[in-house]
């Protein structure tokens, strides 16, 4: 039995709940549920969610565009000390884009088992052949960030949209 002091996930559960309420906001746009934060120094420089209907762009991930944001916020490309806090277990393009930004941590909420690229199909995060490795964390409010998703996507689907 793991008592609520020794949960390794508790001390990133107030920030999931800060990426959760942008993936709300994907959710209301009618974007797929997931949103990022990225945090440095114990306060937030960046917070994102999709936005790749409203934009037209296959890039406008959260995790994409809060890495934007961070680089932005930081005046560097290197988002060295930052903690990327995000719903969903980072796809490929954005597995490389955390590579090559330099964070060195990632919390995710969910896997991925389409196209998760931290755990579930690859570890592109982790891979020691590349430049730089992040450590990842997984399933942090793990119910939380599923059950938006399945909502969201039960609802298009009663829709008829996907």
């Amino acid at each position: 039995m793991i008592l609520p002091q020794d949960n390794p996930l508790q001390p990133h559960e107030k920030w999931m709940w800060k990426a959760l309420e942008q993936a709300r906001c994907a959710f209301d746009q009618d974007e797929v549920p997931v949103g990022a934060i990225i945090v440095h120094e114990d306060r937030i420089i960046a917070e994102a969610f999709n936005q790749r209907e409203t934009l037209n762009d296959p890039t406008a991930h959260a995790e994409m565009i809060a890495i934007t944001q961070a680089a932005e916020a930081l005046k560097s490309w290197r988002l060295i000390d930052c903690t990327l806090y995000v719903t969903l277990e980072p796809c490929p393009m954005c597995a490389g884009a955390i590579v090559q930004s330099r964070i060195p941590r990632v919390i995710y909420g969910t896997t991925d088992p389409k196209a998760g690229a931290s755990h579930s199909l690859y570890q592109i995060t982790s891979d020691p052949r590349l430049n730089h490795q992040s450590a990842v964390l997984g399933g942090v409010l793990k119910e939380e960030c599923k059950i938006i998703l399945q909502d969201f996507f039960a609802k298009q689907r009663k829709l008829g949209k996907k």
